[in-house]
């Protein structure tokens, strides 16, 4: 610590919560809001109160949001028939950046583990269950991140619904490297990743 300032180093301890950011760089981030753009340390940390206490998970698809529907969810131009499983909000971000996909998405907020006490329920799966399970729901797009926790949670989604005769469930294809992230793969990766996505079938097929 600086043992400048009680209030400066709580600061500096306080942006470590982030994820990648240490000592140095939390330091070298507090000491440039305060000493050149106090400003926008303001700004900051209005908008970071208003998020805090106002954004929630969208009821439908489960990307952050503050109101009860998303704007994607609400969007009447994008395709009700189609919904893209990721894991995070992140990879919602990195798949509508590769202007390949126009439909809905179902966010995880992270996979199976029973290690780590995650099972169905955490992920929410009963209403993407109910959300596939409608007749208007045409495809599941398992976009899972391809570790080993990603396939199992896209095994087990596929085992619960590959009897819906109406729903057809893809799964990225080319492009995606085993163990990679959604999160860091690069936007044409993405896009050819989700034009060459193949359907599932039993093993055996």
């Amino acid at each position: 610590m600086s043992k400048v300032s009680p209030l400066v180093d709580g600061l500096i301890n306080a942006f470590q919560c982030l994820p990648g950011v240490g000592p140095k760089s939390a330091q070298r981030m507090v000491l440039h809001l305060l000493e050149r753009n106090k400003d926008a340390g303001l700004i900051l940390a209005q908008l970071l109160e208003e998020a805090l206490e106002s954004v929630d998970k969208c009821n439908s698809c489960r990307i952050f949001t503050e109101s009860d529907s998303c704007q994607i969810c609400s969007n009447e131009k994008r395709n009700k028939n189609q919904i893209c499983v990721v894991e995070s909000v992140s990879d919602v971000f990195a798949i509508e950046q590769s202007n390949q996909f126009n439909g809905h998405y179902f966010v995880l907020h992270g996979y199976l583990s029973p290690i780590d006490d995650i099972g169905p329920e955490e992920l929410a799966l009963d209403v993407l269950f109910s959300r596939a399970r409608q007749i208007e729901t045409e495809e599941l797009i398992l976009a899972t991140n391809s570790t080993l926790e990603g396939e199992t949670t896209s095994h087990f989604i596929y085992d619960n619904l590959k009897n819906e005769t109406h729903l057809k469930i893809t799964k990225l294809a080319r492009g995606v490297p085993l163990g990679g992230e959604l999160e860091y793969v690069d936007r044409g990766t993405i896009m050819h990743a989700l034009s060459g996505r193949q359907r599932l079938k039993e093993e055996g097929e």
